[in-house]
């Protein structure tokens, strides 16, 4: 039963500075969504036991990926999905406070490029998916409700 039901769990963190949100561009080579934005984010990598895993993991995959300090971590939301590879997937949005760094790409097989987005300007890009907007519009209305 549990193998039926288990889930990898993902974290992805979303960094917005100056009414800007920070999104990478996927790498060619990316299993899933390649070529397409989305939020820095991976796997919980952390042994059972451990605490913060949510805020632990957002700290080094914005690190990791792109190169950028957070602070304090927020929950948006969550989402189950099945991977390309037939894995079920728990995807864990938090919205992170920017501390320092200037984004750029730091793991270029898994992130082309580094792009800052206007929330006005998310619903008119084509390279944007559906459930990453949804992602965006659950964030505006934590940041909204503050």
């Amino acid at each position: 039963m549990l193998e039926e039901y288990g889930y990898v769990v993902n974290v992805d963190g979303v960094v917005v500075k100056d009414d800007e949100y920070l999104f990478i561009e996927r790498g060619e080579s990316e299993d899933h969504a390649a070529g397409l934005l989305s939020f820095p984010g991976g796997k919980v990598e952390q042994p059972p036991g451990s605490t913060e895993t949510l805020e632990k993991t957002a700290t080094r995959e914005l690190y990791e990926e792109v190169g950028v300090d957070i602070g304090d971590v927020e929950y948006v939301c969550s989402t189950t999905f099945e991977a390309d590879d037939g894995t079920n997937c728990l995807n864990i949005v938090v919205l992170c406070e920017y501390v320092a760094g200037d984004a750029h790409p730091r793991a270029p097989d898994e992130v082309a490029a580094v792009h800052w987005v206007s929330y006005d300007k998310i619903k008119t890009r084509t390279d944007i998916p559906e459930f990453v907007e949804h992602f965006v519009d659950c964030t505006e209305e934590l940041r909204n409700s503050e």
